[in-house]
């Protein structure tokens, strides 16, 4: 439980001020409401606002969106920037294990009336043509060498297989593949790790949805988009599986090393990091950059076998179904970004870890949990000005797995979605509890609040249909 200071700036932001512990060098500021703030308080993750704030080379402020809760090093949600010409660091706990998990939507020419009497049909076919679970494997098996590629091309690898389009790509945050991937930089235990894992969905709170418009409140937009109530759209949330956790865990461990080396003092041995410019914050660069692009080319992957699912369910080619990618972000990763501080425009190390880029005019993809809704939404210039052009990744847990374990009874949580609507395939009862609507807060209430406070703008909303759990 949190009971260190916390000023109210206005309605939506709200200060963790720098005198809280001696060594923060900004400020934290928190975006949230004064509801929100009754269940962010009741875990440990605004106390690693604080102590992100004590990152060296950290600029403007160390910040945390409305769907924050506790994590490895940052919190989840966190945001932070640091300025590599005057010693800013790169720390592995402000991305996080899952490098680029992140997510994906696609319209369709569909409605839900085309959808109504397909919808059960439709998840037993998804469920079994995407692999899912804990270590599954796909069909895309890699050699040493091909892997090597995929890690330099990311998506674009997978399109030049034959599964997808060139504007699939144009529709992904830096197309697809991020420059200065290097593959030397990634372990053989992490490569072998991923060599099976291509085009798989993988666990936890990943999935694949179908869904139904309910909302639009950018009439103008989402027309340009080719979205209407009613229509059927799709998510993809899924990340780098097993090769970006080993990157995470082994540059962790190296990370820790440097703390001594280079003098750097940390109130949390999660928050381990070097100089962005030294050989070890290059090293993890490269790694980290790679297992990006593995990520992006597992969503590509994954988007091919989701397009082969509706062409079998509707008979009819994936075009034809007008299966186009509207966008594709990444939600933990940390980027090399031109920035503008005081009015100055630098080079700085923006981590985001569970928080999605949100410039200016750029579609921003808020999933919800699979019993209530998501978002569509537009990044903004303020955005830009306040938050290094960042937004929430989602709703935002509000327990454990473990406790939802405890207290969620299975037939209860299967008769509920039921009743809501949604077909739900997972991969066992476990999985499903754990990601149950009820652990997690309100994403209505998440998405109200980086929308009031200016930081993006509301497209549409959408509501689950179909829901593939791994």
């Amino acid at each position: 439980m949190w009971d260190g200071p916390l000023e109210k700036i206005d309605d939506y932001r709200f200060r963790i001020p720098k005198s809280y512990k001696p060594g923060m060098l900004v400020d934290g500021v928190v975006y949230a409401d004064e509801y929100l703030l009754k269940s962010i308080k009741a875990d440990q993750a605004l106390e690693q606002v604080a102590n992100a704030a004590f990152l060296p080379g950290i600029v403007g402020n160390s910040l945390a969106m409305p769907d924050i809760h506790w994590g490895y090093g940052f919190c989840i949600g966190a945001v932070a920037a640091t300025d590599p010409a005057n010693g800013g660091v790169i720390s592995p706990g402000g991305v996080g294990f899952d490098i680029n998990c992140g997510v994906r939507m696609l319209r369709s020419n569909l409605t839900l009336d085309d959808l109504k009497d397909k919808a059960s049909a439709l998840a037993d076919v998804i469920y079994a043509t995407i692999p899912s679970g804990v270590g599954s494997r796909g069909d895309i098996r890699l050699s040493s060498s091909e892997e090597k590629k995929l890690l330099v091309k990311g998506a674009g690898y997978i399109v030049e297989k034959g599964m997808g389009t060139r504007e699939d790509l144009e529709s992904c945050e830096e197309e697809g593949a991020i420059d200065g991937a290097d593959p030397d930089c990634v372990s053989p235990r992490a490569l072998d790790r991923g060599k099976d894992q291509s085009g798989t969905l993988g666990s936890g709170n990943h999935f694949v949805e179908v869904q139904v418009i309910t909302d639009i409140y950018d009439a103008a937009q989402a027309r340009e988009f080719g979205l209407e109530v009613g229509s059927i759209t799709a998510m993809i949330h899924s990340g780098s599986r097993g090769l970006g956790y080993q990157v995470c865990e082994e540059y962790s461990r190296l990370m820790l090393e440097c703390l001594a080396k280079y003098g750097i003092n940390v109130p949390d041995r999660q928050l381990a990091c070097a100089p962005v410019d030294s050989p070890q914050g290059r090293q993890y660069l490269g790694a980290m950059r790679a297992a990006a692009n593995y990520a992006w080319a597992n969503r590509q992957a994954l988007t091919h076998l989701l397009r082969l699912s509706f062409e079998k369910v509707f008979k009819a080619g994936w075009q034809n179904l007008g299966l186009a990618l509207i966008y594709d972000v990444a939600h933990n990763i940390a980027k090399l970004e031109e920035q503008r501080v005081n009015g100055q425009v630098k080079l700085l190390c923006v981590h985001r870890k569970g928080a999605t880029r949100a410039f200016n005019g750029q579609p921003v993809i808020i999933p919800g949990d699979m019993g209530r809704a998501s978002y569509l939404l537009l990044g903004t210039q303020k955005a830009e000005l306040e938050t290094f052009g960042t937004v929430c990744h989602g709703a935002g847990r509000l327990s454990s797995r473990g406790q939802a374990l405890r207290t969620i009874d299975f037939t209860e949580l299967s008769g509920e979605l039921k009743s809501r609507g949604v077909e739900v395939r997972a991969h066992n009862k476990r999985s499903l509890i754990e990601e149950a609507p009820q652990v997690y807060k309100n994403v209505d209430d998440v998405v109200n609040v980086v929308d009031k406070a200016g930081l993006s703008r509301k497209v549409c909303r959408m509501r689950p249909v179909v829901v593939i759990k791994g």
